[in-house]
């Protein structure tokens, strides 16, 4: 019975992570909690995007391995309420450490800000450009190649609800707007 009872938690929160995303910080945070259960608390990544497809729902593609001095990671992919591995990849460093190259969840990036961000865009938009339906088209963190953390940023895409001009918003980790483009 306990085990019937896990089976059907399980599938109803791996099902609701591929349900419309809500693109607010606790829409951000069942992807944080969908990825944390699939690869650990303490998991290293090199990029990690969530997309949003109306036809199919959220999709989440990532780079992520649990031991960053192995310089082993797996490309993965979520979608259709599903994780599959879709690559092996062996980094190749020149100097420092695997972790530098690398970001964790727990560390560097905020997903419940990544989602208070995309929030704010959305109110961007409406305010400066009366676009009333905007909705996610790509969210976006990308470890540094060279290493400098500093340079990381959220990189978030929005479009009008029936299609038109993408608008890029870049913002660095601490929230701050560093570009507005479309």
């Amino acid at each position: 019975m306990k085990k019937l009872l896990l089976v059907v938690l399980i599938t109803i929160f791996i099902s609701s992570c591929n349900s419309k995303l809500s693109f607010d910080a606790k829409g951000f945070e069942g992807v944080e909690e969908n990825l944390k259960g699939k690869f650990g608390d303490d998991a290293f990544y090199t990029e990690l995007s969530i997309t949003y497809v109306k036809q199919v729902g959220t999709i989440i593609t990532t780079t992520v391995t649990k031991d960053p001095s192995s310089l082993k990671m797996e490309s993965w992919n979520f979608s259709n309420s599903s994780w599959s591995q879709t690559a092996d990849v062996t980094l190749e460093l020149s100097g420092g450490k695997a972790q530098d190259f690398m970001f964790n969840l727990n560390e560097e990036v905020d997903l419940s800000k990544l989602g208070e961000l995309v929030e704010s865009s959305i109110k961007k938009l409406k305010e400066e450009k009366d676009i009333d339906a905007a909705v996610l088209n790509i969210a976006s963190i990308m470890a540094p190649n060279d290493g400098d953390k500093l340079k990381m940023n959220y990189f978030i895409q929005l479009k009008p609800e029936n299609g038109g001009t993408d608008f890029t918003f870049v913002y660095n980790l601490d929230g701050t707007l560093e570009k507005f483009d479309y």
